[in-house]
């Protein structure tokens, strides 16, 4: 039997109502669409193309692509329309390869304005401004004609990449010349596009021309005064604009004043929003939230938890920045009861409260939150093992990228950057090759996290040529690009070029910050810099309004005491605009045991006593400064009051790493399988070594031992002398000795491996908790200042 032409019209005109129903979107939709696909399958209907692509536009809106995807292909040759669909579809889902490669096997003659339109806007949402540009570009170049949706959608992509004014000539141009530079919309784009060049006058007259300003017309000019820093005249925009559309203006001011670290600022704002009638939105709490968390201002705070409680505003953005601002400030118990008491939680939830966790250094809260995690993404595991490298855990960090990639994830450069810490953590050296050689194998050597986290970690690893190398080669640096290389060039005992470098920071226009100055401070203390680095200090607030901190503090007092200028670092003391903390003392008492000044050792250690009891470090300090000067008794107090208050401490531990694989040493250590031939190695070392005028200097041995003998022989067996010597039998001639120890080393051992360095014609890298130490050919870097 014939099919009846008239009967399939009717059913196919019933379907095309049917889906009619579905717009505007609304939660329905994909339910009934779904229905009527189901019904077309059931009954065998074949459906012209306009049922398809409504039916696909729906799964499209709807973010059910694969079922979009599904039709599309069942189509033989699908039309214009229906290309069109899928590529927006795919655009706004954020997957802009899958829309270019329907774009791309699109042929010429079926293409349109506003299926360049749906590519342009896909690439531009994608955040690709060039792409989008080049985009546009091609259309213009294959004849077709921009409208003005077009113009809307590529001067928001060249918002993205503009440099300088004058490519924003040639697109205003364009679009005055195509009639549509009139047009609102495409007027605010040009708003927006203009104010990324500063000044900000051609973004102003173009605001100024727009004849019927719209909601987005304001925001547009008034985002572009916030992010420039503009905020006198986005204030005085304020004035002028109606009262339903201050809301806006009010959040982007609040958020910029955040953005800058204007947190005062940005509450005075809250409270004026408040004072016109204007009620905090889903926008505002979370600027006002960060403020308050960053600022420690955890009352205020609450005041603002009260105000959502009492308008009932209940939602993930605001939950979430409740976490955020109760463990920010300590307060995690709060911050649990309420990540428990959501009704529903998202990645972002979790992973707020994750962060929370590994930042504040709360680990095995951290690792227990991870387990319970069912649903993980990339960042729930970049934030994993970023923290874990971050509190010291780098075999975990390293255990975890491992799980990761198992897990079927594939690493970000995030997520690379947080392996590398674990590596330097470690000293891995031959694993941070490696992931170095798979980010420039993946492609992502240009990234500035991966860049940052490589200086780093190549310094800790004792290569300071190689993260030099890295510096230079990076497409771009920041600060803390500009922070990592002074802090390495300092730890190595290259503060001259240190300061060099900070000299050129200034130069290029970088403005430093609080962790700059902690490491130009510490790389003039470490090489003996007193005056640069005194005028550094003074520096901080007389140019750059940066009040110094406890941190800055300390740093001059380690800089005075180890050039022992000790009057002038108890005129710091006692002129201090607070009352000194425990890592002031510790500095003071660093420089008395270098200097052996027991008076003021004695008074910086009682300080100490008080304010962090249970730190283990004030004991030994001071322990083995009595020690040095053979005051046993007064040592063994010291110990005594030491096991009296419960402090245990810290174990001695190097380590070294040979073909990617770790080996620890305690002191004294007799577990590793080839201890013995490494102590008969460290015998006939010694016996050669003296034959150069090595003396083991027994005022190390922080023991009342009698025999000189005994005292030599508790010496050679310090954990950084063995891992050394396990180093020069297992590693090939020639390469270079790098050794890792968690306290600081001995002045027997500095010694010893300056003589070691001469013996074995082989470099020697020690990192202790304080620096490192480079031993060539009988000298070491420091300069023996350390």
């Amino acid at each position: 039997m014939q099919p009846n032409p008239e009967l399939i019209r009717t059913i196919a005109n019933r379907y095309a109502a049917n889906l009619t129903l579905c717009f505007p979107l609304r939660r329905t939709s994909l339910q009934l669409a779904r229905a009527i696909h189901a019904n077309i399958i059931t009954f065998g209907f074949q459906p012209r193309a306009h049922i398809l692509n409504r039916l696909i536009d729906v799964y499209c809106k709807s973010s059910e692509l694969r079922y979009a995807r599904h039709l599309f292909d069942e189509i033989p040759q699908p039309d214009k329309i229906a290309r069109t669909t899928i590529i927006s579809g795919y655009s706004a889902s954020g997957d802009i390869t899958l829309a270019r490669d329907v774009f791309e096997e699109t042929p010429l003659s079926m293409r349109d304005t506003v299926m360049y339109n749906a590519m342009i806007t896909g690439l531009t949402h994608s955040h690709d401004g060039y792409s989008a540009v080049n985009m546009f570009r091609e259309m213009k170049r294959e004849g077709f004609r921009p409208d003005n949706f077009t113009y809307a959608s590529v001067l928001a992509g060249l918002a993205l990449v503009v440099e300088e004014e004058k490519e924003c000539v040639q697109f205003h141009g364009a679009a005055l010349k195509s009639g549509a530079g009139s047009i609102t919309s495409v007027m605010n784009a040009l708003v927006s596009v203009y104010s990324k060049c500063v000044p900000l006058h051609s973004a102003r007259k173009v605001f100024d021309e727009i004849s019927e300003k719209d909601e987005r017309s304001w925001t547009s000019m008034m985002t572009g005064y916030v992010k420039n820093g503009c905020f006198d005249l986005g204030l005085e925009l304020l004035e002028g604009m109606d009262e339903g559309m201050k809301l806006v203006a009010y959040n982007a001011l609040i958020s910029g004043y955040v953005h800058r670290g204007f947190y005062q600022e940005a509450l005075e704002m809250v409270r004026r929003m408040v004072g016109d009638g204007i009620e905090l939105d889903a926008f505002t709490y979370p600027s006002v939230l960060r403020a308050c968390a960053t600022s420690g201002l955890i009352q205020v705070g609450k005041q603002v938890h009260g105000y959502a409680l009492r308008r009932q505003d209940f939602s993930f953005h605001l939950d979430n920045s409740l976490v955020s601002l109760y463990y920010k400030c300590g307060k995690f118990g709060e911050a649990r009861a309420i990540f428990d008491k959501m009704p529903a939680k998202d990645l972002v939830s979790w992973n707020a409260l994750l962060s929370g966790y590994v930042s504040s250094g709360h680990i095995g809260e951290a690792k227990m939150l991870f387990k319970e995690m069912e649903e993980k993404n990339i960042l729930t595991w970049m934030i994993m093992i970023s923290g874990l490298a971050d509190n010291g855990f780098g075999e975990e960090g390293l255990r975890l990228f491992s799980c990761m990639r198992k897990e079927g994830f594939e690493p970000c450069d995030y997520a690379f950057s947080g392996v590398i810490k674990s590596c330097a953590v470690l000293g891995a050296y031959c694993n941070g090759q490696q992931f170095h050689a798979q980010l420039v194998k993946i492609g992502f050597d240009s990234s500035l996290s991966a860049g940052n986290a490589l200086i780093t970690m190549y310094a800790k690893c004792g290569v300071v040529e190689e993260a030099r190398r890295v510096f230079m080669t990076m497409p771009c640096q920041d600060s803390v690009s500009w922070n990592a290389l002074i802090a390495a060039l300092g730890q190595h005992g290259h503060g001259a070029e240190a300061v060099e470098v900070y000299e050129e920071m200034l130069k290029e226009g970088i403005k430093p910050d609080r962790i700059t100055f902690l490491t130009v401070l510490t790389a003039c203390s470490h090489a003996g810099l007193v005056d640069q680095g005194r005028k550094y200090f003074d520096s901080m607030e007389t140019v750059y309004c940066i009040p110094p901190g406890a941190d800055h503090y300390s740093r001059l007092i380690d800089l005075l005491c180890r050039s022992g200028r000790f009057s002038e670092a108890e005129s710091v003391i006692n002129s201090l605009p607070f009352e000194p903390s425990a890592q002031i003392w510790e500095a003071l008492l660093s420089g008395c045991r270098v200097y052996g000044n027991m008076e003021l050792g004695i008074v910086a250690a009682e300080k100490l006593f008080e304010l962090i009891p249970e730190h283990d470090g004030t004991y030994m300090l001071l322990s083995n400064m009595y020690a040095a000067t053979g005051k046993w008794e007064e040592a063994a107090r010291v110990r005594k009051l030491m096991r009296d208050r419960g402090v245990k401490k810290e174990l001695a531990c190097s380590w070294i790493e040979v073909e990617t694989q770790v080996h620890r040493f305690l002191v004294d250590d007799t577990s590793h399988p080839e201890a013995e031939a490494v102590y008969k190695y460290l015998q006939e070392l010694g016996k050669e070594m003296r034959r150069l005028g090595y003396v083991p200097d027994t005022n190390f041995v922080l023991h009342d031992v009698e025999s000189d003998g005994h005292k030599q022989d508790m010496l050679i067996t310090h954990s950084e002398k063995i891992a050394v010597a396990f180093g020069l039998m297992k590693l090939p001639p020639g390469r270079v000795i790098r050794v890792f120890k968690n306290l600081r080393t001995c002045g027997d051992c500095h010694n010893f491996f300056m003589y070691l360095s001469r013996v074995v014609q082989r470099d020697i890298i020690l990192r202790d908790r304080k620096r490192f130490h480079h031993f060539r050919n009988g000298e070491c870097s420091c300069g023996n200042f350390w």
